[in-house]
């Protein structure tokens, strides 16, 4: 990664800051990018305290002209780009059936959409380094999450993207990653949205006991500099991709009892 310029979305917390951190540790020159133009610059301060090479760019991904002005400022800044994390996302927690669809829309502008934007404008330049495209996804985007029908379609798509994105470039060496973490200690679920629109505020699940961003931040480095296609995380979501291909009514249910015993669950 030494000198190698990495954008890397949804930076101001959880998985994105810890994978700038990561990146610019091993000698990257990264770019954050997040709506909370004062965290970021936050932690752009904590990078440059570590003599790291880090521009902060205020950009919201559910926005097309935001993405652009993303690329085109790296550009500027760096003259190139070689690896595109595509790491910024919400979630959600609620029933279909008392989902309102501008959240579903929220949800899928911001995972899904996000991730083309970023993606569209940063090929041409990621063509002629023969780069990383990134897709911080979910094992959502394996196995249908009850209550979380938005975010699950969101990763679903985003799958299909990146997979025909890669076989579409099979001839120009492009590198597409789908990293699937599994339950990761971040702010995601804290800030996820209710039927209503309105975020929960507290995390139904013990954010303790989960891997740690720090840890999804090595992976995903070791997963670049390999050039690996798919990485999933976590026993628990390696198994729940496994066995969905060979018992899938049996994780259905599996997964309905767990999503189901989670407090205040909407099931």
């Amino acid at each position: 990664m030494k000198d190698k310029v990495v954008i890397v979305t949804g930076a101001s917390s959880g998985i994105g800051k810890a994978t700038a951190h990561y990146f610019s540790a091993k000698g990257a020159k990264v770019v954050i990018a997040a709506r909370r133009l004062e965290v970021l610059e936050d932690v752009a301060a904590e990078m440059l305290n570590n003599k790291a090479e880090v521009l902060a760019v205020k950009a919201d991904v559910s926005k097309e002209e935001d993405c652009q002005q993303l690329i085109e400022k790296t550009v500027e800044a760096f003259g190139k780009i070689d690896v595109l994390i595509n790491n910024a996302g919400i979630s959600m927690r609620a029933i279909f059936n008392e989902l309102e669809l501008d959240v579903f829309r929220s949800v899928m502008q911001v995972n899904f959409w996000g991730a083309v934007y970023c993606t569209k404008f940063a090929l041409p330049y990621l063509l002629k380094t023969k780069g990383s495209v990134v897709g911080v996804s979910s094992i959502a985007g394996y196995v249908g999450l009850p209550a979380r029908t938005a975010y699950s379609a969101s990763k679903y798509a985003l799958h299909g993207f990146l997979e025909a994105l890669r076989t579409e470039n099979l001839e120009k060496d492009l590198h597409v990653l789908i990293a699937c973490p599994g339950f990761t200690a971040s702010n995601i679920r804290k800030v996820a949205l209710m039927a209503d629109g309105n975020s929960q505020s507290k995390s139904p699940r013990e954010e303790k006991k989960m891997m740690s961003a720090e840890d999804v931040a090595r992976y995903l480095h070791d997963a670049v500099v390999n050039r690996k296609q798919k990485i999933v995380l976590t026993t628990e979501g390696k198994m729940a991709v496994f066995l969905s291909k060979f018992l899938p009514k049996f994780v259905q249910k599996a997964v309905f009892n767990k999503m189901k015993k989670e407090p205040n669950s909407p099931l």
